[in-house]
Formats: C-alpha cells, sequence, structure tokens
C-alpha cells in the first residue's frame, strides 16, 4: 500500500501543485484534465521515437505549457470567464490527445527508470515495493521549492498580490494578465510532467481512458489543501493512498468489494468538497481574486 501510495499520488503531485500556484494568481485552470491527458499522449510519442523517455517528459511539459499559455492568453480578454475557458480547453486537449494518440496505443515506448531503494532487504516484495521512480521526489522538492518562494521571495509576493488584489498589483506597477499568463503556463507545465508520469511510469502504457478524472480531482485536492503547496503534497499521498486500497487488499487474497475500493478516492473527492463546502471552512484561505471568491 505503501508504494501504491507513491505511485497514484505522483500525477496527483505535479498537477495540484501547478493549479496551486495557478490559482494563487487569482486564476483557475479546470482545463488540466485535457492538458494531463495530453502531455501522457505526448510524451508516450516522444519517448517512443527518441527511445528518451527523459526525453519525452520534457516535451509533455512543454507541450502542455501551451495549453496553460493558451488558457491565460484567452482569460486576458474582456469579459471571459476562466472556468468556462477551462472546460473547453479540457475538452480542446482530450480530442486532440486522443486522435493524435490512436498510433501509439499498441506500441511499446521506453518507460521512466526507477530507483531501488530496496536492495537492502531480502524480500522480493520489499524490494518491488521501493522502486520509487525520481519523478516522486522532484514532486516533493518543487512543492517544497514553491512553499518557500510565494513565502519568502519578491516573485511569490507578487504572485500572491495578484491573487489577493488586481488593483493593488497593478498599483505596484505590475501587470495582471502578465504575472497571471506566466503563472498558468507554468501550472500546464506541471500537470504535463503529471501526465509523462502516467504514460511513461504508472500504469505505463497510452490509452484513452489513462487519466480516470485526476485531473479534475485535483481541483477539488488543492481546496482541501487550502491553496498550500505543502498541503497539496499531503493531499496527494492521501488520495493516493486511498487509491491503492483496492490493489493492496487483492494482492493479499481479498478481492471481495474490490470495485468499491477503487471508488475510493472518487468518494474521498466528494467528501473533501462537502467537508470544504461548509459555512465555517467555506473557501478559507482562497485568494480574493478567484472567480469562485467573488460574490
Amino acid at each position: 500500500m505503501f508504494a501504491g501510495a507513491i505511485r497514484v499520488s505522483t500525477p496527483f503531485l505535479f498537477v495540484s501543485v501547478g493549479e496551486c500556484l495557478t490559482e494563487k494568481s487569482g486564476r483557475i485552470n479546470l482545463g488540466l484534465e485535457g492538458t494531463l491527458v495530453f502531455g501522457a499522449m505526448a510524451a508516450y510519442a516522444v519517448s517512443f521515437h527518441t527511445h528518451s523517455p527523459w526525453l519525452g517528459t520534457l516535451f509533455a511539459g512543454f507541450a502542455s505549457a501551451v495549453f496553460g499559455a493558451l488558457h491565460g492568453a484567452i482569460c486576458r480578454l474582456p469579459k471571459v470567464n476562466d472556468v468556462a475557458i477551462g472546460i473547453a480547453l479540457m475538452l480542446f486537449g482530450t480530442g486532440l490527445a486522443f486522435f493524435f494518440g490512436k498510433p501509439y496505443i499498441e506500441p511499446q515506448a521506453p518507460h521512466l527508470p526507477s530507483i531501488a531503494l530496496g536492495n537492502w532487504s531480502s524480500l522480493p516484495q520489499v524490494r518491488e515495493a521501493l522502486q520509487i521512480n525520481p519523478l516522486f521526489f522532484i514532486g516533493i522538492a518543487i512543492a517544497v521549492l514553491l512553499a518557500w518562494a510565494l513565502r519568502r521571495t519578491r516573485w511569490g509576493l507578487i504572485v500572491r498580490m495578484c491573487g489577493d488584489s488586481a488593483a493593488a498589483t497593478r498599483s505596484a506597477g505590475y501587470s495582471v494578465d502578465g504575472v497571471r499568463f506566466v503563472v498558468t503556463a507554468i501550472g500546464g507545465f506541471l500537470a504535463g510532467v503529471g501526465g509523462a508520469f502516467l504514460s511513461l511510469s504508472y500504469p505505463g502504457s497510452w490509452s484513452e481512458g489513462l487519466s480516470s478524472g485526476q485531473g479534475m480531482m485535483a481541483v477539488a485536492l488543492v481546496i482541501f489543501a487550502r491553496w498550500s503547496p505543502l498541503g497539496c503534497l499531503g493531499a496527494s499521498l492521501l488520495f493516493g493512498a486511498a487509491a491503492a486500497i483496492g490493489p493492496a487488499l487483492q494482492t493479499v487474497g481479498i478481492s471481495a468489494g474490490y470495485d468499491l475500493f477503487n471508488a475510493a478516492p472518487y468518494l474521498l473527492t466528494l467528501v473533501f468538497l462537502i467537508a470544504s463546502s461548509s459555512s465555517r471552512r467555506n473557501l478559507k484561505g482562497a485568494p480574493s481574486e478567484l472567480s469562485i471568491s467573488r460574490r
């Protein structure tokens, strides 16, 4: 279950941290599902043709950053709703991934290597469980670095000011649209890397049902984490552990209720959203400029 939690939480971690940064600037991006799926397809295709999974991961990040930049560019137009644009780009990204990804459903692309941390054990189960993908550690480093940067750097102050008061940002001489454009593109890049993990590590293949709604669940995860990068790390591990319950029980011979346990992440998402909508905790900690924060 420990190994499953790490594997499943990695894409959640990248997508949620990227969305956390985007929302800190006062913009919400509901198109992450399409960005995640397109990144998974792009990573698999590039890895297949170049035989370099790391190059595929990098390409997935930059390709998905284009989706984030597109979202940011469209939202700069007057009277444009960022929620509606996000849904449109989710459908657009998913459709493009399905269209361009059809030739790559059957071929096998090289996978991302794992770090063997269990060689000290004589138990094959322990050695297998401690095959950790480097992207997991990179994701942790990004979450810690982002939490520090948002609190301790001038850049982080500008992003937070942009999310809390667009008027104050303009008064300080910064472009609100410019800041949001950049951070939305960065959020798209991170979502693309999360997609690359799905196709090049776990489950390690490309198919049209690869994401299973993880991009949309990541938005709920950010709300549960109260717009904190470190909170996103903890929430991602929690989601990963919930998703690992079913496979973990099956490996020890418990198959009753397997489908119900597989639904645990979705049930957890629903519980988080209900808990977050209470009058006492409603949008506590949300940037004031988010469209969902405005009355």
